[in-house]
């Protein structure tokens, strides 16, 4: 099975952010998924590529999605939660 294509928006500065980073990181090493990481709040390409996917669900970061599933994460998150929509079984966390 292809693993789901999981992308995390963040600001490089952001509280939050780093927090959810810690737990992706373990999610990465635990369940095997990769996840590819994009700043926004320095790079305006970036942050156009967040809003493609985010259509105002979030509108601000931590942001997760899964392109796949099509399934999101919105601000902090545990790891079960992230481990759900790693795997496309969580559609948001809202």
């Amino acid at each position: 099975m292809k693993a789901p294509h999981l992308l995390e928006f963040y600001g490089k500065e952001c509280p939050h952010c780093e927090r959810i980073r810690t737990l992706l990181d373990e999610v990465e090493e635990e369940v095997g998924f990769e996840v590819t990481r994009v700043e926004i709040w320095h790079n305006s390409e970036n942050e156009k590529l967040m809003e493609k996917y985010d259509k105002e669900m979030c509108g601000g970061v931590p942001f997760l999605y899964n392109t796949e599933s099509k399934g999101w994460i919105c601000g902090e998150a545990t790891k079960e939660q992230i481990i759900k929509w790693a795997k496309g079984e969580l559609k948001s966390n809202a």
